[in-house]
């Protein structure tokens, strides 16, 4: 499992809301912090897609 950048998750944020997002490193995923929704990170890569 690849760890993302600190600088990248400062840059990246919820593309619904626009909130800020929480990487969960267990679970692999980017969780919006404001409307709870789940990201997967496939390979090192984001997919961000609402």
């Amino acid at each position: 499992m690849k760890e993302l950048p600190a600088k990248l998750l400062k840059m990246l944020c919820c593309p619904k809301c626009k909130s800020n997002l929480r990487y969960d490193r267990g679970k692999s995923l980017l969780r919006c912090e404001s409307c709870k929704k789940n990201f997967k990170i496939k390979e090192g890569i984001p997919v961000l897609l609402p």
